[in-house]
């Protein structure tokens, strides 16, 4: 199914890749984005949908010294955030805090709480633990994961541990597995890696080519979701981690982000061909969800799981995020720097 959107946007004054949930927000459906501009000074961005769900509201607006290439809000402080970023010439990583508004558009500097310099590498991406308040992080560079411990109140950062990929393996990213806080994947140029934290070692591999990026599903243990360079996505049981259990070519050019629904089984995607797709994730035809509303579904045929494709994009689309006090909602981010919410409420029915 083909349409445009009928969602809400809100434009960035610079190019963006990067746009993350604000899931601490308990109050308010929330998100944080950030800027991606070589010669001007970046930006980001917190915003909010209004109480009545019509418009984007700019919470506050800070200025970031280098291009943001990854963005992360942390599970339980709402001031929180970690960013990757470029001088153009170096890459580094660093956790800020949000000073308080008090009501003010034109706030005070972010607040560096630390620095994430061990890296010699280029760093890729910050993964916090899953949920809940806890110290722990993983970072992500062209060769090795770091497991880091994060002391907000001192300021400071500790390398607990580090591994290298091996020979040959150039990581591009990853995500923790929020069923087993132990576990992260990791991608690189021809497989899924999937390490054990306790140990820092490789637990097992998928060897699959030109995997873009990763996400785990949240409600279902063993079900994983990768992003395509071939114009799809792929979904895998790691039970059975041979070949993918499905195979989903919904992208005309190469797919860069996938993002699974915290509550309801439903997966987005978006890529370089201006789009952003909308699956229904169903693995297997006695799938339970465990939440009020599921994907429309019709008993006596077999559904398209295309559930809708958002097609209004000027460029490419590198952002998604799925709202976690609003399951329903999402925004998305393309490199022009325009976000757009959209609600998916049509695509859920009652049970």
């Amino acid at each position: 199914m083909q349409g445009g959107s009928s969602g809400i946007g809100y434009g960035l004054k610079y190019q963006a890749r990067c746009i993350a949930d604000v899931k601490a927000d308990t109050d308010h459906t929330s998100f944080i984005t950030g800027t991606l501009s070589l010669k001007e000074e970046n930006e980001v961005h917190l915003i909010r949908l209004s109480s009545g769900g019509t418009e984007l509201i700019c919470e506050g607006l800070f200025s970031h010294p280098n291009e943001i290439w990854d963005l992360a809000s942390c599970p339980y402080d709402q001031r929180i955030f970690s960013t990757v970023f470029s001088s153009g010439e170096s890459y580094g990583a660093a956790v800020w805090q949000i000073p308080e508004l008090y009501g003010q558009l034109n706030s005070p500097q972010l607040e560096r709480i630390a620095v994430l310099d061990a890296h010699a590498c280029k760093i890729k991406c910050i993964l916090w633990w899953p949920s809940g308040r806890h110290d722990k992080l993983v970072s992500i560079d062209d060769e090795n994961l770091f497991l880091w411990s994060l002391d907000s109140s001192r300021k400071a950062a500790q390398v607990i541990s580090k591994e290298s990929a091996g020979m040959l393996h150039y990581l591009s990213g990853g995500a923790w597995d929020p069923h087993d806080v132990n576990a992260v994947a990791s991608t690189c140029e021809w497989s899924i890696q999937f390490w054990d934290l306790r140990t820092m070692k490789k637990t097992n591999s998928i060897e699959h080519a030109h995997v873009r990026n990763v996400d785990y599903d949240t409600k279902k243990k063993h079900i994983l979701v990768t992003a395509e360079d071939e114009s799809g996505i792929c979904i895998w049981d790691l039970r059975m981690p041979k070949v993918p259990i499905k195979e989903l070519p919904g992208h005309t050019h190469w797919t860069w982000t996938v993002k699974c629904n915290p509550e309801y089984g439903l997966i987005l995607s978006a890529g370089t061909d201006s789009s952003v797709n909308l699956w229904l994730a169903s693995t297997s035809s006695d799938d339970d969800l465990t939440s009020e509303s599921s994907p429309i579904e019709s008993p006596t045929r077999r559904v398209d799981p295309l559930l809708n494709s958002y097609s209004d994009y000027e460029d490419s689309v590198y952002g998604l995020a799925w709202s976690s006090r609003e399951p329903s909602i999402f925004a998305s981010l393309s490199y022009d720097g325009r976000v757009v919410v959209e609600s998916v409420k049509p695509y859920l029915s009652k049970k």
